[in-house]
């Protein structure tokens, strides 16, 4: 089983799990790379993206941070955003990332920020 498959069916397993939840929510979606993340919010009945942020902004490129900081700032950046525009239940799709390291820190930086999922 090559890597490759073992994402897309890790992604498409837990789209699957994340549908039965998707009743008056907006979906937080995250990707990242290598040395890069950014998440959105989307609005999934309407099919867009109401709220983003990402390592590549002008703001979080000129400063220099290790990369767990960079996913840290990046949910403090992201849940002062949706709280501008009055989103505070959402829920989380990791897509096809482990919930551990720089996804788990921007999780955990969304809720101690206060959106709720």
């Amino acid at each position: 089983m090559k890597k490759s498959n073992n994402k897309i069916k890790r992604k498409l397993r837990n789209r699957k799990k994340l549908k039965n939840v998707n009743v008056d929510r907006y979906r937080i979606s995250v990707s990242k790379s290598l040395n890069n993340l950014s998440a959105q919010i989307i609005d999934d009945k309407e099919k867009k993206t109401l709220v983003s942020a990402s390592s590549i902004e002008k703001e979080l490129k000129s400063k220099k941070v290790k990369k767990m900081e960079k996913s840290s700032l990046i949910g403090e950046i992201l849940a002062k955003r949706a709280k501008e525009k009055n989103i505070s239940k959402v829920y989380f799709d990791r897509g096809e990332y482990k919930y551990h390291g720089r996804v788990k820190a921007f999780a955990e930086t969304l809720r101690k920020n206060g959106l709720k999922f």
